[in-house]
């Protein structure tokens, strides 16, 4: 991945290059201080639900959950918005800005929270100001717990109107039956028409086109795909990817 002006563009492992737009600063900021917004409401929401039912509960019993609360509540909220909602906080969905691991792919729940851990510091003025200067400095824009992590922070791109993938984390797929057993699919393959799939939705039209024709055709005729003419491919792509991670124990 490489910076040119406030463009980052990534060669991904399917020879394809990705460009995203840096997140601002300001934009960045503004987002932050949404979430701090949304937090404190939330703390201020279970003081006084923890006032109502103070009469039954041991005083050092809610001292220990507001204090949990505290010291906990607010990371979780990040960890678990970004791990789980595309990357994004309510504050960041505002600003229109996303984390994405720094080869493209969505973030990982394992990334989200490594770079939470580093949290802390936008809590305290001076090592929120170090922060800052992180992303000024840095070749990928990234805060200390970006680099911690392997994150970048980009504009959020548009998906294809009218479009959004099928979901490929587990179950079973409408389309299986249209790929066949899948013979001689190789763990490789797999990762490659998975990263696609996890990407797809945000790659500029003339990528997406460009990954179909250059992974997807190959593969599906090397295994004998017969591929649907009124489904777009994506469909049948995710079908393989969740039979052959359900048969190999991959998800």
């Amino acid at each position: 991945m490489i910076l040119v002006h406030d463009r980052l563009y990534v060669l991904t492992p399917e020879k394809t290059i990705v460009n995203y737009t840096v997140a601002g600063i300001s934009a960045r900021i503004g987002a932050h201080l949404v979430d701090l917004l949304i937090c404190f409401g939330a703390t201020i929401a279970i003081s006084l639900l923890v006032s109502v039912v103070g009469w039954v509960i041991p005083e050092g019993l809610l001292a220990l959950f507001m204090g949990l609360f505290i010291t906990f509540g607010i990371f979780a909220y990040f960890i678990l918005m970004e791990a789980y909602c595309q990357g994004q906080t309510l504050g960041k969905r505002s600003a229109g800005i996303r984390v994405l691991m720094s080869d493209g792919t969505p973030i990982t729940p394992r990334a989200a929270m490594l770079r939470n851990l580093l949290r802390l510091g936008d809590f305290m003025p001076m090592l929120y100001m170090t922060g800052i200067i992180s992303i000024m400095v840095n070749q990928r824009a990234q805060r200390l717990g970006d680099m911690f992590a392997d994150t970048v922070v980009v504009r959020t791109s548009r998906k294809i109107e009218g479009f959004s993938a099928a979901p490929h984390r587990a179950g079973i797929h409408p389309l299986e039956h249209t790929i066949g057993d899948l013979g001689g699919m190789t763990l490789a393959e797999y990762i490659a028409i998975k990263r696609l799939c996890d990407r797809f939705p945000y790659l500029p039209q003339p990528e997406q086109v460009r990954s179909i024709q250059s992974i997807w055709i190959p593969f599906a005729e090397e295994k004998g795909i017969h591929m649907l003419p009124d489904k777009h491919p994506i469909y049948q792509m995710e079908a393989v990817v969740m039979k052959y991670g359900r048969l190999h124990k991959l998800v």
